[in-house]
């Protein structure tokens, strides 16, 4: 049997033959899996490893795609109170909505570690900052390396713990609520560029959580209802902080940059509250390194398990946590602390929107070209109204594109091509067999074997 590590959910390649046992390991040279010298990887110690459930899985979303309403502010700066308040109302349903479905819908197709990578590999300063920036990190990755199950409940406590400040914020600044301030709009003073940007910088990564799938109790089931909650839970989190900020205090909009919660915080209901603000936003933080990190390390474990990385991406320490890959996302946080943060979210968001568009792409072929492959959860449209749910995000994506600064579009481009030169030296090194390359089978659809029970039927 031949499956190329090409295939992915933008090519629709993936053919697999109908499985006779239970459990099917293949080894493979990358993109052939019939070569006997190369060993598969072993699932038995992997299922004793707990499950997360779904609460956990909630606020691991919420941090992978959130954190909370901390970044927020410069979208009023950007476009004044009603635009923002709009568009925290309204994006969810052009970007959000669309993408956690489709998530919802390949992630329970595909429920393996790696998520969209299973399918997709071919479409401050000073010495203060430095130490503060290696003890936080070598902390947090060591929560990662302790277990998901660790991370998951971690992150619900950071997550009730950053919520209960904007909802005290709340109740105190209701006597202060002047409505006619949520009403403030200059369409010909509006920062388009910055406004768009905060929106889908905010919105977006719901496709991040697929990644860990294999480490989902009953992923089915599990990953949808996860993905709901966090929907509603996202944006009230945006929602109401930004209606109680907006109408509690004047606008200045020039005052809306980071931070300004804690300035509003402190207006409403003093110095008190304005601590716990920032202490909330120092646990967000957290929330999403932890969160990242998990999101990171599993994909690169999953494109070890697919045969896309060598074997040793595919390692588990004896709390079934990728190491490699936790040495890998903790090296890259530190090398990108050098950078400043709106340089790091310029370039994140042009590289996702390109992978975004891959994401489409493969939904929708997979719904044309293995239309009867087992779907657990499925979106109840045709091939039609697939390609409807992919036209708003798709526009989105080309109107973020075309406002990219050159020096982001330069730095992203280079990012791409590295990432496809890669490909060819790792098919060179396994050729010269210097490292092994292992697949696991077991937990792929079949595709082409559900093609063709629909056909003869």
């Amino acid at each position: 049997m031949v499956l190329s590590t090409s295939s992915n959910w933008s090519c629709c390649d993936l053919f697999l033959k109908p499985r006779t046992t239970a459990t099917r390991e293949g080894s493979i040279e990358m993109g052939e899996y019939n070569n006997p010298e190369y060993v598969g990887v072993s699932e038995a110690r992997v299922n004793d490893f707990k499950k997360v459930s779904v609460l956990p899985l909630v606020f691991l979303i919420f941090y992978e795609v959130s954190g909370g309403p901390f970044g927020v502010e410069e979208s009023v700066q950007a476009a004044g109170s009603l635009l923002v308040l709009i568009g925290f109302l309204v994006f969810p349903f052009i970007w959000s909505v669309p993408e956690a479905l489709i998530t919802a819908e390949m992630g329970t197709m595909f429920p393996v570690n790696g998520g969209y990578v299973s399918a997709i590999p071919a479409l401050g300063g000073g010495v203060p900052r430095t130490a503060a920036v290696l003890a936080l990190t070598l902390l947090l990755t060591y929560l990662n390396y302790r277990g998901l199950t660790i991370v998951g409940w971690v992150a619900i406590l950071l997550g009730i713990f950053s919520f209960i400040p904007f909802v005290v914020m709340g109740l105190v600044a209701i006597p202060k609520l002047k409505p006619s301030r949520w009403l403030v709009v200059s369409l010909h003073n509006v920062d388009w560029n910055l406004y768009l940007n905060t929106l889908f910088r905010n919105m977006n990564y719901w496709d991040s959580i697929s990644t860990l799938a294999g480490e989902v109790e009953n992923p089915k089931k599990t990953l949808p209802k996860a993905l709901f909650y966090a929907l509603i839970l996202v944006v009230v989190e945006y929602f109401f902080p930004l209606l109680f900020g907006t109408g509690a205090v004047p606008l200045d909009r020039e005052s809306w940059t980071d931070g300004y919660f804690s300035d509003i915080a402190k207006i409403v209901g003093g110095v008190w509250l304005r601590w716990w603000i920032q202490g909330a936003a120092a646990m967000s933080n957290m929330g999403m390194f932890v969160a990242e990190m998990n999101s990171d390390s599993f994909q690169l474990l999953g494109m070890a398990e697919r045969g896309m990385l060598p074997e040793c991406f595919g390692k588990r320490s004896r709390y079934g946590t990728p190491v490699i890959g936790i040495l890998f996302s903790a090296s890259g946080v530190l090398l990108l602390s050098w950078l400043s943060f709106q340089e790091i979210v310029a370039a994140e968001n042009f590289l996702y929107c390109v992978g975004m568009i891959l994401e489409f792409i493969a939904f929708i072929r997979l719904r044309m070209k293995y239309p009867a492959a087992s779907r657990p959860y499925k979106i109840p449209i045709g091939t039609v109204g697939a390609v409807l749910l992919c036209t708003p995000p798709t526009l989105l994506i080309g109107v973020v594109l075309s406002l990219s600064q050159l020096k982001v579009v330069v730095v992203s481009l280079i990012a791409i091509v590295i990432g496809l030169v890669m490909q060819p030296c790792l098919k060179y090194v396994e050729r010269k067999r210097w490292m092994k390359f292992s697949i696991k089978l077991s937990d792929l659809p079949d595709l082409q074997g559900a093609n063709q029970e629909s056909a003869n039927s």
